[in-house]
């Protein structure tokens, strides 16, 4: 490789550090004996960096140049960053090279804004065109939809990627106008929507057809600024439990504000990025997503933001002392599986394991209980009542709250130990 790629490598991979609606999940586009590489769902290796960025892919962007000037964006156009771009033949190449050197399994790409949405979203495909077509790559592709692009090329893009995600960025119009004057919301839902309803119709035509191809079967993905504007946590889970009721929607991504640019009086003054808050909309996101919880029973008017010193099902419970103790040998999988330190798979084993023998202390023990949280929560046979209501909720939360997140200025963050996008070896 030569210098000039090597320089462009570093500044593109550099600038698309910042997304972190990358992570492979699930897409399985078998290798049938033609071709480099192979998407499965068990086959993409996943590597994490400690705020949740997927670095089994190589994530790139196209190009950092950029036609539009967001306030929290490092790639926007007023600011004085090296710039460099991609042809769409020496992206290809490059994933192509990283592959065969077991670098990577997938490729996930984005894009700065250059010339209109349509130009920027046909060199993209291009990219996933050469990989397809030309080196036989079945390996995972996650592409970044561009707002304002049109439907057809949406279409286009979907019959070749894994996934797509369109990144809602600000969850409110008001504020997404205000620190991105080129955005609307409008233009973010549209291809959404497109997705949404392209799937679905996809969906329809394989049960009749089966030689149809799958238009992105890892479904699509948004992600969310945490910090940057003024919106509580219960406008951000509201927005978020709309977005989960459409099935193509797979995860919703929640990103800590950090201040990559200069002074703007748009953007708040921050010392530090807000990770446990980022942290409590993720378990936020778990419950609704797989504890049948709904929005207004983990925020609400009177709790518009999550609790930062106990997790939302521990900081629910201590509100609702009607709904306990569960009686783990009695009660529903449902009433059972809102009792702190009681996951899903635990759940599904406590009421597998009582119709054979009534469940004590040490059963729930070995089922994988957290008891220090469940006892005060439940009843079982054998097994001394630690009734919520014997307990003070402050005692509760004292003997259970969490310590805080160590969390180094932005200055230390970046130079010490900050979880960074791993970087190429040579």
């Amino acid at each position: 490789m030569n210098e000039k790629m090597i320089t462009k490598l570093e500044i593109l991979a550099e600038s698309a550090k910042y997304d972190i609606s990358c992570s492979s999940s699930g897409a399985s586009r078998s290798n049938k004996g033609k071709g480099i590489g192979n998407a499965h769902k068990s086959g993409i290796c996943h590597t994490f960096t400690a705020d949740g960025r997927c670095v089994s892919l190589l994530k790139i962007m196209l190009t950092n140049y950029c036609m539009f000037d967001c306030a929290y964006c490092i790639n926007r156009q007023s600011n004085d960053i090296p710039r460099a771009g991609f042809t769409p033949r020496e992206l290809a190449d490059l994933t192509i090279e990283f592959y065969r050197r077991n670098y990577i399994e997938g490729l996930f790409i984005s894009s700065g804004i250059v010339r209109s949405p349509d130009h920027t979203m046909e060199k993209m495909i291009r990219v996933v065109k050469i990989l397809r077509n030309e080196h036989g790559f079945n390996g995972y592709i996650h592409m970044k939809a561009i707002p304002g692009a049109s439907n057809e090329l949406i279409d286009q893009a979907g019959l070749l990627v894994d996934r797509m995600s369109v990144n809602l960025e600000i969850p409110t119009e008001e504020n997404l106008k205000l620190l991105a004057p080129d955005k609307d919301h409008q233009s973010i839902y549209q291809p959404m929507r497109q997705i949404h309803q392209n799937l679905l119709e996809n969906i329809e035509d394989r049960k009749k057809f089966r030689s149809t191809p799958k238009f992105v079967p890892a479904g699509q993905s948004t992600q969310v600024i945490i910090g940057a504007t003024d919106e509580s946590d219960k406008q951000i889970l509201q927005l978020t439990s709309k977005l989960y009721k459409r099935p193509s929607m797979k995860r919703v991504y929640y990103s800590g504000f950090i201040p990559v640019n200069g002074y703007d009086k748009r953007l708040p003054v921050v010392q530090d990025v807000p990770r446990m808050r980022e942290n409590r909309l993720y378990q936020a996101d778990w419950l609704l997503r797989f504890y049948d919880f709904n929005v207004d029973e983990i925020v609400n008017d009177q709790h518009p933001d999550l609790d930062l010193t106990v997790d939302p099902k521990l900081a629910w419970a201590i509100r609702n002392p009607q709904y306990f103790p569960v009686d783990v040998n009695r009660d529903s999988y449902q009433k059972i599986l809102r009792v702190p330190g009681i996951g899903v798979k635990s759940a599904k084993l406590i009421v597998m394991a009582r119709r054979h023998r009534k469940l004590t202390f040490e059963a729930l023990k070995r089922i994988g209980v957290v008891l220090k949280r469940a006892k005060f929560f439940v009843v079982c046979h054998e097994m001394k009542k630690f009734k919520l209501l014997d307990s003070s909720a402050d005692y509760i939360r004292l003997t259970l709250q969490e310590p805080p997140l160590q969390e180094p200025s932005l200055l230390e963050d970046k130079q010490n130990n900050a979880p960074e996008q791993l970087a190429m070896g040579w």
